[in-house]
């Protein structure tokens, strides 16, 4: 209504002004036929319902733009062609033709130019004082598409103010985008000291990733807090807007390419199929739920022991399905949570049954290195007896394929987590050479993936937060890392080139030494690491000793054998086994110590059963003592090599 009251001002003094610069001076209606006065009263009934048919008082004037102005130039159009026929009709004189023109032009200007006032009034950028001042101050890097959207964006921003543009690009070097400057890296440090630069964000969306990482590692230098655009699949499918900056990840950092899925392979054991994910609400298993219900199952049943857990990724899946198959979550035939522990063979077999589960990934385990290690009969119970019982349900019931999902920290083990893993890749192994039943067996090692729970990167940045100190256990520790797709996808193509055994890792690339993680990490958070050589840093790294089980560096093979698969990053390994009938004994022997709570028992029982397993704690001396001995129950010469 107030534009609308502005415009019943603007539309006669238009042309007013426009026969006083016809006229070459001020124009007087009385010195002319008292007919023209009736046109000064006229236009606002001819403008106002062409405005109104266009949509001009429909438009929210704080974001009025472009198309906005282009829909006054067409509304102030019409109504310069209507004022003009109606100027003909009448045939009164006094009114030059040329004035149409004029009139055109000028009410163009102040109709448009008053939505433009308006919006620079509304938008707040005309408060240069402590508003701005106290607004973070923005470098944007790259001039593109994204730059310049969300430079827009943020001009309205309570937070943040772009000040500049940064482009490795010399032709876009000097002009000026959207009122900013573009500027190239080396004068970043110029803009720091000029402007106040605080932030920069990378606003390359569809840059490859390798390339991503270079422009981090060169930004590393500056003292600048450093964040990034989602990537493009996520702006385009709407979970993000170009203006939702995210902090830059370790995956940024190492500039990994993640290992291409192959579609075949996901689809073979997934497509059409009745699929049970067990641990279906942690890390791992959540994302292999995401996974499969993007790919399609006939069914997918949550099996999950965590009350909270479980109603958390059924609810999640239930959005995403009503995303991506409309048609089938309108049935609620899709998702079937089931609440319940692996450790209940019966109800595991009847769910399995009942449903007539097909594949099933098994994901449920304990893998928290120093709580296993003090909790080593929990991590037997459920990592060792657990998958065995999850095993046999899955061979009474007739399901085709059983996934394991496995670690690195299986590899010659420290930990308890990782002796109880590696047991839990025998128990298949041995089912398989045993030939139980018509399931195939697979398993799948990778290393640590980013962000799952009790990473090393979400702790980093908890600590980055709070003003330090970070703390790395070791100045010599390195990891392999991987992103949580990408490891739910590998669990996936694995199960579907499985034969029965098979142990299948992964060429995850170079390891990453954790201390220069966590200073990059620093760096590009906008902080200085204080050390002996820059004492005014911000934020010290400390060391905090290896925890216990923990390891300096990872593996993800025992042995050297090996073989490609059809994908080039995955690949076969060929590991020792026990014959099943040792299997059953150490199974049963476990029983008792779980059941009896005998913590030193069931060490003892996992250093004679897993062969390289060096445990990192107390039970290291009961370990000499033992000097590794295998009991004269399973002695060694029934260790065999087996490939699936």
């Amino acid at each position: 209504m107030i534009v609308l009251g502005l415009d019943l001002i603007i539309l006669p003094f238009a042309l007013w002004a426009s026969m006083s610069l016809r006229l070459g001076e001020l124009f007087v209606p009385s010195g002319f036929r008292g007919d023209v006065i009736y046109f000064f009263f006229m236009v606002p009934f001819i403008a106002i319902p062409i405005f109104l048919q266009l949509g001009l008082y429909r438009a929210i004037i704080r974001y009025v733009g472009l198309v906005a102005m282009w829909t006054v130039i067409k509304g102030v159009t019409l109504y310069s062609l209507a004022f003009g026929v109606v100027i003909l009709l009448s045939g009164i004189p006094g009114i030059p033709r040329s004035v149409l023109l004029i009139n055109w032009l000028v009410t163009c200007l102040l109709i448009g130019g008053s939505r433009f006032i308006g919006r620079w009034a509304f938008s707040g950028q005309q408060k240069f004082t402590s508003t701005n001042q106290a607004k973070k101050r923005v470098a944007i890097y790259g001039a593109g598409a994204a730059g310049v959207q969300i430079a827009s964006a943020w001009s309205r921003s309570p937070v943040y103010m772009p000040a500049a543009f940064i482009d490795d690009s010399k032709a876009l070097q000097g002009n000026v985008i959207e009122g900013l400057r573009v500027y190239s890296l080396n004068e970043l440090l110029t803009l720091i000291d000029q402007y106040s630069i605080t932030d920069v964000v990378i606003a390359m969306p569809s840059v490859a990733r390798s390339k991503r990482s270079q422009i981090i590692q060169k930004l590393e230098p500056y003292s600048v807090h450093v964040s990034t655009l989602p990537g493009l699949d996520d702006l385009v499918s709407g979970k993000v807007k170009v203006e939702d900056v995210r902090e830059v990840g370790v995956l940024d950092l190492l500039g990994r390419i993640p290992v291409e899925p192959d579609i075949p392979l996901l689809n073979a054991n997934i497509k059409n199929k009745v699929v049970l994910v067990t641990g279906a609400g942690g890390s791992i298993g959540s994302e292999l739920c995401r996974q499969i219900i993007k790919i399609g199952p006939k069914k997918l049943i949550l099996f999950e022991r965590g009350e909270h857990d479980l109603y958390l990724i059924e609810n999640e899946l239930i959005e995403l399905a009503g995303r991506l198959h409309p048609e089938r979550e309108a049935t609620g035939d899709l998702i079937s949570p089931i609440l319940a522990s692996i450790l209940n063979q019966e109800r595991l077999e009847s769910v399995c049954k009942v449903f007539g589960v097909q594949t099933v990934y098994h994901a449920a385990a304990y893998k928290h290195v120093p709580l296993v290690e003090r909790n080593p009969c929990e991590a037997v119970r459920n990592n060792v007896l657990g998958t065995y019982k999850a095993a046999l349900a899955a061979i009474d019931a007739d399901v085709e394929t059983f996934v394991l999902v496995s670690t690195d920290k299986a590899v010659r083990p420290t930990s308890t987590m990782g002796a109880t893993k590696r047991f839990a890749e025998m128990i298949l192994q041995g089912l398989a050479q045993s030939r139980k039943g018509k399931t195939r067996f697979t398993m799948v090692r990778f290393g640590n993936v980013l962000d799952s729970s009790g990473s090393v990167v979400p702790l980093f940045r908890e600590q980055i937060q709070k003003g330090g100190p970070v703390t790395v256990t070791d100045p010599r520790i390195t990891r392999y890392f991987m992103t949580i797709p990408e490891a739910a996808q590998l669990v996936i193509q694995a199960g579907a080139m499985g034969q029965g055994g098979d142990v299948f890792v992964l060429d995850m690339g170079e390891p990453v030494k954790i201390l220069e993680m966590a200073r990059r990490m620093i760096h590009l958070s906008g902080f200085e690491v204080r050390d002996e050589s820059t004492p005014e840093g911000e934020i010290e790294i400390i060391y905090t000793g290896l925890r216990p089980g923990e390891k300096l560096y990872e593996e993800l093979l025992i042995g050297e054998n090996v073989s490609p698969t059809q994908n080039p990053l995955i690949m076969s390994a060929n590991e020792d086994s026990l014959p099943w009938y040792v299997l059953t004994d150490f199974i049963k022997l476990f029983e008792e110590t779980v059941e009896s709570h005998d913590v030193d028992r069931s060490r003892e029982l996992l250093v004679e059963a897993v062969m390289g397993f060096s445990p990192q704690c107390e039970v290291a001396d009961l370990v000499q003592r033992k000097k590794l001995q295998i009991s004269a129950k399973t002695p060694k010469d029934n260790i065999v090599r087996y490939s699936g």
